[in-house]
């Protein structure tokens, strides 16, 4: 196309300049501890267009926790029917306790452009990839086991068998961080915050995930030309 037919193609409205990106799952996994829900709670914060996707668990409810919060709280009876009805994305059983990731809820928030936070054990993750191989990984690595304990005896919501079977379970979580897409080292939590925010900006802006807004400048849109 010549310089002519550019400029013509350009003001009928056949060349975009602005882009819309496309939603896509976002999975962050990690041992217990290593602070995955705190990043969760601010990556929400910092970005709009992300939005978490509550998983559904048989485990009892902790004094500092809401039903419909941070989980949602069903019966082991309740999980089951809905298991077997195929309502689940992935599901596993942890440390006693069942989870799992609600499909309907992730692949209708995906379709409307948003990114949908999963906040999952290892052992979640794993399933989450395989049911869905396109989803973006992101392991949540910690600076230490001994800080793993740390974070885990702060809770306060953990008996001590509780807490060392946890820990005992991380040496095999850590090695898993080969299968993610991304590792983020959670030794500061504002240095984490800002790489993870960075992934996800990184992975809004693949070509793969932009439609061509046809017709619109910025101009169009109230914006100043640069």
């Amino acid at each position: 196309m010549n310089g002519k037919g550019a400029a013509r193609a350009a003001a009928e409205g056949q060349i975009p300049f602005l882009f819309e990106s496309g939603g896509f799952l976002l999975v962050l996994s990690g041992p217990s501890g290593a602070g995955k829900g705190t990043l969760v709670e601010r990556l929400v914060k910092e970005r709009s267009e992300c939005l978490f996707s509550i998983s559904a668990t048989t485990r009892p409810r902790r004094n500092v926790e809401k039903d419909g919060v941070q989980y949602e709280f069903v019966s082991r009876e309740d999980f089951e029917r809905r298991r077997a009805a195929g309502l689940f994305l992935e599901w596993a059983e942890v440390h006693g306790h069942l989870y799992a990731t609600p499909a309907r809820f992730v692949d209708d928030g995906v379709r409307a452009g948003r990114i949908v936070v999963l906040d999952v054990d290892v052992q979640g993750g794993a399933s989450v990839r395989r049911a869905r191989p396109e989803a973006v990984s992101v392991f949540i690595y910690p600076p230490s086991v001994e800080a793993l304990r740390r974070r885990l005896l702060k809770r306060n919501t953990e008996t001590p068998e509780s807490v060392e079977r946890r820990l005992g379970n991380a040496p095999g979580e850590l090695a898993q961080y080969r299968e993610y897409d991304y590792l983020v080292m959670n030794d500061d939590l504002e240095s984490a915050v800002r790489r993870l925010v960075a992934i996800v900006d990184a992975e809004r802006s693949r070509v793969r995930r932009l439609k061509p807004a046809l017709g619109m400048t910025p101009e169009s849109l109230g914006g100043t030309p640069r």
